[in-house]
C-alpha cells in the first residue's frame, strides 16, 4: 500500500511540473484508439491528400465525355444587288450552314478511360501509403511519450524521496549531526536527478509536439494512457518471415503504386500508338444559294494524312517509361522485402531482451528503494553505498522503460513495413 501510495503522488507531482508547464495548454488523456480516431477525421495532410482521389475520380468522368459536335453559319453581311445589309432571306440572301463531328478512331476515348481509371487507382494508391505513413508517426510517438512519462514518473519518486531527504539533512547540519560533505552530495544527487527529469520534459515535449500536429490541436498537451502491456507479452516466435513478406506483398500501397505505375506506362503506351491514327472530322453542310445551284447540300469527310507526325516521339518515350516502371517496380519490391526482415530481426532482438528480465525486477527494486532510504537514515549503510543505489536504480528503470519502447518501436515498424496490424493491441 505504501508502495502504491508512493507512486501515485509521484505522479500527482509529475502531472503538477506539466501544469506549470503547459499554463495555456489543455490536458488530455487519451488512448490510442482515440488517437487513431481523432487523427483519421482531422489530419490535414490526411485529407488534403483524399482530395486527390476525387480529383483523379472527376479526370476519369472526363475521360468518358464525347467530342462536341461543332455548328458554323456563314451569312451575308451585304448584298449590293439589293443593296441590303445582313440578307440572309431566303427570298434574296445567302447563308451556309454547317454541322460537324469528330469521329475518334482505334479506341482512344476507351484508353483514355483505362489511362483515368489507373490514375485514380495510384491517387488511392498514394493516400493508403501516406496513411501508413502517418499513422506510424502517431503510435511511434504514442509510444514514445508515454514511456517518457513513465520514466519522469520514475525520477519524481526519487526526487520526492531525496526532497525530503535532503531537507531532513540540511536540518542534522545546522546541529552539527551530519557533515556539510554529506548533505551537499545529496543535494548534488538531487539537482542532478532534477536536471535529467528536466531533458526527459524536453524530450517529451518535441514528442508532443509530433503529437499535436497529427492530431491537429496545438492547444492541447495529450497524456497516453496505455491499456496495459498485452503487446509487449505477445508471441513474437510464432511470426513466420516469409508469410509476412508475403503479406507486405498484399498491403503495402507504395508496391501497389509502383505496380499500377507500370500498369499506367503500359495503357499510355497502347493510347499513344492510337494517337498515331488519324481521327476522322465528319459532316454536313446546306448553302442556300452561293453553290452550283440553290438549297446545295453536301457531305463533309476530312482526316490528317500521317505523313510527317505519326507520334513517333511520345510511342518511344512510353516505351522508355515502361522499362523505367519495370526497373522501379522491381527495386520497391526489394525494398519491401529489405523492410519486413529488418523489422523482424530488430524485434525479435528487442523481444529477446525484454523476456530475459524477471517482470517482477521493477516491483522489487521499488519496494527495495524505500528500504535502502530508510536504512541510510539509520546509518546502516553508507553514502557512497546510498548514492550508488539511487544511480542504480535510474539507471535499471530508464533501461526498462527504453526496452519496452524499443520493444512497442519494433512492433510498429514491422506493421509499418508489413501495411497492417499484424500484433493487435
Amino acid at each position: 500500500m505504501k508502495y502504491k501510495n508512493r507512486k501515485l503522488s509521484g505522479f500527482l507531482a509529475v502531472m503538477l511540473c506539466f501544469a506549470v508547464q503547459l499554463y495555456a495548454q489543455d490536458t488530455i488523456r487519451i488512448t490510442l484508439p482515440e488517437a487513431e480516431k481523432q487523427f483519421l477525421e482531422k489530419n490535414l495532410a490526411l485529407l488534403a491528400e483524399k482530395y486527390n482521389i476525387d480529383i483523379a475520380k472527376a479526370q476519369v468522368i472526363q475521360a468518358r465525355l464525347y467530342s462536341n459536335p461543332n455548328l458554323s453559319l456563314v451569312g451575308n453581311i451585304y448584298n449590293p444587288a439589293q443593296k441590303k445589309v445582313f440578307d440572309v432571306s431566303n427570298a434574296t440572301g445567302e447563308y451556309i450552314i454547317g454541322v460537324q463531328q469528330l469521329i475518334r478512331v482505334a479506341g482512344k476515348r476507351n484508353k483514355e478511360i483505362k489511362l483515368a481509371e489507373t490514375n485514380t487507382r495510384l491517387s488511392e494508391n498514394r493516400f493508403f501509403d501516406l496513411l501508413r505513413t502517418l499513422r506510424f508517426s502517431l503510435r511511434s510517438s504514442f509510444y514514445d511519450a508515454y514511456y517518457l512519462q513513465n520514466s519522469i514518473t520514475a525520477y519524481q519518486t526519487q526526487i520526492t524521496s531525496l526532497e525530503k531527504l535532503s531537507a531532513a539533512y540540511d536540518e542534522l547540519k545546522l546541529k552539527g549531526v551530519v557533515t556539510l560533505k554529506d548533505a551537499v552530495r545529496i543535494k548534488s544527487l538531487l539537482y542532478s536527478l532534477k536536471a535529467e527529469q528536466t531533458s526527459l520534459h524536453n524530450q517529451v515535449n518535441d514528442v508532443q509536439a509530433d503529437l499535436q500536429i497529427l492530431l491537429q490541436n496545438n492547444k492541447a498537451y495529450f497524456i497516453p494512457v496505455n491499456d496495459g502491456d498485452s503487446n509487449l507479452s505477445a508471441n513474437i516466435k510464432q511470426l513466420v518471415l516469409q508469410s509476412l513478406i508475403d503479406s507486405a506483398y498484399n498491403n503495402r500501397y507504395d508496391l501497389k503504386g509502383a505496380e499500377n505505375n507500370l500498369l499506367y506506362n503500359q495503357q499510355n503506351l497502347a493510347l499513344q500508338k492510337a494517337l498515331a491514327k488519324p481521327d476522322i472530322m465528319l459532316g454536313a453542310d446546306f448553302d442556300k444559294r452561293g453553290s452550283f445551284v440553290e438549297n446545295a447540300s453536301f457531305l463533309n469527310l476530312a482526316i490528317d494524312l500521317p505523313f510527317f507526325n505519326r507520334n513517333q516521339g511520345n510511342i518511344k518515350a512510353a516505351k522508355i517509361s515502361i522499362d523505367q516502371s519495370k526497373v522501379l517496380f522491381d527495386q520497391q519490391k526489394l525494398t519491401v522485402e529489405n523492410d519486413v526482415q529488418r523489422a523482424y530481426v530488430k524485434l525479435l532482438n528487442t523481444d529477446k531482451m525484454l523476456q530475459s528480465i524477471d517482470p517482477k525486477f521493477r516491483d522489487e527494486f521499488e519496494q527495495l528503494l524505500q528500504g535502502i532510504t530508510d536504512n541510510f537514515q539509520k546509518k546502516n549503510i553508507s553514502l557512497i553505498e546510498f548514492t550508488d543505489f539511487y544511480e542504480s536504480y535510474k539507471n535499471n528503470i530508464l533501461q526498462i522503460n527504453q526496452l519496452k519502447d524499443d520493444k512497442m518501436q519494433a512492433i510498429e515498424a514491422l506493421h509499418f513495413a508489413v501495411g497492417k496490424t499484424i500484433i493487435n493491441n
